[in-house]
């Protein structure tokens, strides 16, 4: 997906968490920020190594994943409450 080409998402990076140009910068950590009501402005100041087109891909990427279908998988030995 071109268009998401900023998202990496590396074992060894963030215990694979999705991240910003490999770099040790979650997309949760930027969408948690937004959440907060911080403007891309105030990101891109406390953050200095994002770019504007990191915090774009950050929010396509969480509409995209938000459209996938999950199934709920049982683990084996865990009683449901």
């Amino acid at each position: 997906m071109n268009e998401l080409n900023r998202i990496t998402v590396d074992p060894e990076i963030c215990l694979g968490q999705p991240t910003i140009r490999g770099m040790r910068i979650t997309v949760s950590v930027i969408l948690k920020q937004i959440a907060s009501g911080m403007t891309t402005e105030e990101i891109l100041k406390a953050y200095t190594e994002l770019e504007k087109e990191d915090i774009i891909q950050a929010v396509k990427y969480a509409a995209w994943i938000s459209t996938e279908k999950t199934k709920y998988i049982p683990l084996k030995g865990v009683m449901n409450a």
